[in-house]
This record gives C-alpha cells, structure tokens and sequence, in this order.
C-alpha cells in the first residue's frame, strides 16, 4: 500500500504541501453522522464562517444533501452509478475536498480510472478558500491510493483496515470517508470467461467495503457502470444482482443531452435506492469547473 497511496497535496504546486494520510468529507456531506458500527448518528454540523464564495458552493451542494437525506452516514456504502461523462468523478472530487476542507475531516481516495488529478483538486480547493495556506491543509487530508486491478484494491482495503483496527493513524486523525471511484473498472474484466472467479472476487471487496463502514464507523462512497435492461432499455447499475445488496443508498447520475446539449455540464442525480427516502426524487445538479452541485426547483420528481 505504501507504493500506491500518495498525498494529494502533492504536486499541486502549494508551498508547503507534505504527502500526508488521505482523509476527507464534503460539503455536500454535511450530514455525515458519527455513528459507530452500524448505527448512524446525527448529522455533523453546518460549518459557519465561510466567505461568499465558499457560501454559495455550499448552498449549490445542499440539493444532493437533500437527496441522501442530510449526507453522507457512517456505517453505510452509497454508490454513484452512471455511464462515463455522467459526472461521477467529478462529484467525488467534490465530496473530498468539501469533507476535509469544510468538515476538517481525512478521506482516502481509491482510484482505479486514472481520473484523480491534483490539479482538478486543487482547483475545487480554490472554490472554498482564496487562502493558500487553508488549501493546503484541506489537499493534505486526502490520500490517494492509485490500483488498477481488484487484487490491488483489495490489499489497499486490507491494509486500511488493519492499520485503523491497530491504531496506526496519522497524526490528523483516522479516515472517516473512504471513495472508490471505480468498482466495476476493476471487477467488470473479471466476469466474463473467469466468471466464478470474478464473483468470488467481487464478494470479498463486498465484504472488505462493508466491513470498514460498519465496523470502523466510514462513510464508504463507490461509483459503478451502468448497462442497458436488455427488455426495458433502462439503466441499470453494472455488477448484477448480487452486487445490488451492498450499496444502502444508490443515486443515478444522467446527462440529458437533448435537453441542455452535449456540452453542458448540467445533470439529473435520481434516487434509486435508499433505507430513508422514497425513491424516483430527482435534483439537477451542475458539474461545472467550481464543482458546484445546484438544484434546479424544477427538477424535483416522482420516479420514472
């Protein structure tokens, strides 16, 4: 794991940076709970002080709070399905630097796309503070891990978990948010012609997932593909049926081209699953470059 985690301060061209454990919550995961095990708690605080800039990021975010009914819980996986360009990297950006800026709180951050970059991080750091100094200190709460295949991802979650059970921390404190951002790049590969092989796989990164939210008190964030439903021609989240029983909560993001046109950064964040919220409840959210997640008042719904 050494090898694969980095700092996400690093490279970011911040004086002062120094590679550090990766911790993160966001802003649009204000309502993060601090449960133990698997019993949520309540939601964290509204951090207050913030500059109109910073003011007005949050109040963008707080549509998809209202989707997760008030964040992001401890003890829980929420999954982000959706098809490449839907936005789902882009809103886990968000929620790392919105946890460890606005929440000071320590995220790692498992990338298996290639889509992590710094500079991107940086840039929605600069969204929240003008000062150098507090974007550093929010980059330095995020910790990359960087895995191409589920054999690495596992020894990642593995170690993670080790290290919390044994009470290696870094000095800022444990990660309480951690962000797989993909599981199916990883696992998808593995289910064709390895099929048996593949879903044991996938069901050991299951357990691996939900054994760290509920044991060690993480909000866990994934993001899946989606297939078309070969008899309705709907979405439908990848991995199959047996993977379904792992997310609590799933949000399908969408990019309605015909609406906005191919180049707009606008999308439709659904609920499709979810323990506390009816779900079909949309919000229209914008990904644009200040990572702002805006709900449109005419986007509220029923489901489809």
């Amino acid at each position: 794991m050494k090898r694969a985690v980095r700092s996400a301060a690093k490279g970011v061209g911040l004086r002062g940076a120094q590679p550090s454990h990766i911790q993160i919550l966001a802003p649009s995961l204000q309502g993060l709970s601090q449960g133990h095990g698997d019993t949520p708690s309540r939601p964290l605080p509204r951090p207050h002080g913030r500059d109109d800039p910073a003011s007005e990021s949050q109040r963008h975010r707080d549509s998809l709070d209202r989707l997760l009914d008030s964040g992001l819980y401890t003890g829980e996986v929420t999954e982000l399905t959706g098809a490449p360009g839907s936005g789902k990297t882009q809103v886990c950006l968000s929620i790392a630097v919105s946890t460890s800026h606005d929440l000071k709180q320590n995220v790692l951050y498992v990338d298996s796309t290639g889509g992590f970059t710094a500079s991107r991080l940086l840039q929605l750091a600069q969204t929240r503070t003008g000062d150098e100094e507090e974007q550093v200190e929010a980059l330095q709460k995020i910790q990359v891990a960087r895995v191409f295949d589920v054999y690495k991802m596992l020894d990642v979650l593995q170690e993670l978990r080790c290290s919390v059970s044994q009470q290696v921390l870094s000095s800022s404190g444990p990660v309480k948010v951690l962000v797989v951002d993909s599981v199916s790049a990883v696992i998808c590969p593995l289910l064709g012609g390895r099929q048996a092989e593949g879903l044991a796989l996938m069901m050991q990164l299951a357990r691996e997932l939900k054994t760290l939210a509920r044991e060690l008190s993480m909000a866990v964030v994934v993001t899946n593909h989606v297939t078309r439903d070969g008899s309705s021609g709907h979405l439908k989240p990848a991995l199959g049926r047996s993977w379904s029983f792992v997310p609590s909560t799933r949000v399908l993001l969408e990019s309605r081209e015909g609406t906005w046109g191919k180049a707009s950064t606008r999308r439709i964040a659904s609920l499709t699953k979810s323990s506390r919220q009816p779900t079909g409840i949309e919000v229209e959210l914008d990904i644009g470059s200040c990572g702002v997640l805006e709900e449109s008042p005419a986007a509220s719904g029923e489901g489809r």
